[in-house]
C-alpha cells in the first residue's frame, strides 16, 4: 500500500496531462452543442474509446492505483472538460462499481467487459436503484424480485427512475426487494442481460444540467433473469437475509450490508472529484476573465471585491480536493470511514461546486449569464452534485450519525 502523498508521481502526471488534453481538445469544443441537443454524445464516447479512455482497462488501472488517487484525478480532469459529456463517458462506471461491490469474481469477469464493449462496438451500462417513491428513502423501494425455483430464475417487476443510460444500456444492474419485511436489508442486485424481454425505457428526462447525459426511467415487467444473474449468488444472499432476520428478532445488532448503499459508499469520493473538476473549470474561466476585463481603466481583478472572491474560490476548491483525496486514499488503504469521510468529501465538494460556479457568473456579470460563456452551463451542471448519489442532506445525516457514535 502506497504511503499518502500530495505529490502525483510521474505516471500519474502523464495520465493527468493525457486526460486534460482530451478534455480540452475534444470535449470542450463540443460541450455547448451536446448540451443544446440533450443527446448522448456517441461520437465523443467513440473517440474516448479509440484512445483507451472509455475502456475497462483504463478504469481498472485507475481503480487499482495503490495511492487511491487514480480515480479522483481522472474524474476531475474529465469533468473539468464538461460535466454532461464526462458523465456520458463515466456513467457506465457506476454499474461496474455495483458489480464490483456485490458480485463474485466470475460475475465481474463476465459482465463488466460487456458494459463497455470495445472501440469498434461501444456499449454503456446503467445502475438502477432510485424509484419514483424511493430516492433517498431506499427502504421504500417497490421493485420486487421473486425467485422461481423450478426454472432457477428471478422475476423482476417495478419501475426505476433517474437511471443514467437507463433503457439504452447494454447491461442494466437493478436493485430490487427480495424480502420486504427486512426493509433496506432485504434488497439484492441483479444483472439484466442485453435484450432481456420485459425491460423497456420509460420517460426520458429533460434536465436543468448535465444534459448530454441520458437519464430515464427503466420499466421492468415480468423480467426473467437466470439465477446466476443475482450478484453474489443465492447462497450468499440467503445467509445475509438469515442474519438480518436474526438481528431483527434480537432488536438490532451489527449493520447488514445493503446492495445499493455499498455502491454509493464506494463512489462518493469520485462524485466529489467530479464536482471539483466543474468548480475548477468555472474558477479558471472567471480568473482569466478578471485579468482581461478592464473597467474604470484597470483589470477588474485589481478590485478587492473581485480578487477576494477569487481567493475564496481557489481556497475552497483546494480544500474540497484534499477531502476527496483523503477519502480516496483511505478507501484504497482499507481504512474505515469512522467519521463518514467519504460523505464529507462528497458533501463539501458538491456545495463548493454550486458556490464557485455561481461566483463565476457574478464575476463575469451579464456575460456570465449568457450561453456565450461556459460558466452558465457549468452552474447548471453543478446543481446535480448536491442531489445525485445522496443529497447533501443525506450526507449530513450520514456524517452526524457517524460522529455521534
Amino acid at each position: 500500500m502506497g504511503e499518502f502523498t500530495l505529490e502525483l508521481n510521474e505516471d500519474q502526471k502523464q495520465v493527468r496531462d493525457w486526460l486534460h488534453g482530451f478534455a480540452a481538445e475534444v470535449m470542450r469544443p463540443a460541450a455547448a452543442e451536446w448540451d443544446e441537443r440533450e443527446e448522448t454524445p456517441w461520437p465523443i464516447i467513440q473517440e474516448a474509446a479509440k484512445i483507451g479512455i472509455y475502456s475497462l482497462d483504463f478504469y481498472a488501472q485507475q481503480f487499482f492505483d495503490p495511492t487511491g488517487l487514480g480515480i479522483p484525478m481522472a474524474m476531475e480532469e474529465l469533468f473539468w472538460g464538461d460535466a454532461g459529456i464526462a458523465l456520458s463517458i463515466v456513467g457506465t462506471g457506476l454499474a461496474a462499481v455495483g458489480v464490483l461491490a456485490n458480485g463474485t469474481e466470475e460475475q465481474i469477469g463476465t459482465w463488466v467487459p460487456q458494459m463497455y464493449g470495445d472501440a469498434h462496438d461501444i456499449k454503456v451500462a446503467a445502475f438502477c436503484s432510485s424509484e419514483p417513491d424511493a430516492g433517498s428513502d431506499v427502504a421504500s423501494m417497490r421493485t420486487r424480485a421473486v425467485y422461481d425455483g423450478a426454472k432457477d430464475e428471478w422475476v423482476l417487476n417495478g419501475t426505476k427512475t433517474w437511471a443514467t443510460n437507463g433503457g439504452i444500456a447494454n447491461v442494466h444492474v437493478v436493485v430490487a426487494v427480495v424480502d420486504a419485511e427486512l426493509g433496506s436489508k432485504g434488497h439484492a442486485s441483479f444483472i439484466v442481460p442485453p435484450n432481456t424481454p420485459g425491460l423497456s425505457q420509460g420517460q426520458k428526462f429533460q434536465k436543468h444540467g448535465i444534459r448530454a447525459s441520458h437519464t430515464a426511467e427503466v420499466v421492468l415487467e415480468d423480467v426473467r433473469v437466470p439465477g446466476h444473474c443475482l450478484l453474489g449468488g443465492k447462497e450468499k444472499l440467503d445467509e445475509r437475509l438469515a442474519r438480518a432476520r436474526e438481528k431483527a428478532k434480537a432488536g438490532g445488532g451489527e449493520r447488514v450490508k445493503n446492495a445499493a448503499m455499498a455502491t454509493f459508499e464506494a463512489s462518493r469520493p469520485a462524485v466529489g472529484a467530479m464536482a471539483v473538476g466543474t468548480a475548477r473549470a468555472a474558477y479558471e474561466v472567471a480568473l482569466d476573465y478578471a485579468k482581461t476585463r478592464v473597467q474604470f481603466g484597470r483589470p477588474i481583478i485589481e478590485n478587492q471585491g473581485v480578487a477576494f472572491q477569487l481567493a475564496d474560490m481557489a481556497t475552497r476548491i483546494d480544500a474540497a480536493r484534499l477531502l476527496v483525496w483523503r477519502a480516496s486514499w483511505m478507501a484504497t488503504a482499507g481504512k474505515p470511514f469512522t467519521a463518514a469521510e467519504g460523505s464529507m468529501s462528497k458533501l463539501y465538494a458538491s456545495e463548493v461546486a454550486k458556490e464557485v460556479t455561481a461566483q463565476a457568473i457574478q464575476i463575469l456579470g451579464g456575460n456570465g449569464y449568457t450561453r456565450e460563456y461556459p460558466v452558465e452551463r457549468m452552474h447548471r451542471d453543478a446543481a446535480i452534485y448536491t442531489i445525485f448519489e445522496g443529497t447533501s442532506e443525506i450526507q449530513r445525516m450520514v456524517i452526524s450519525r457517524a460522529i455521534a457514535k
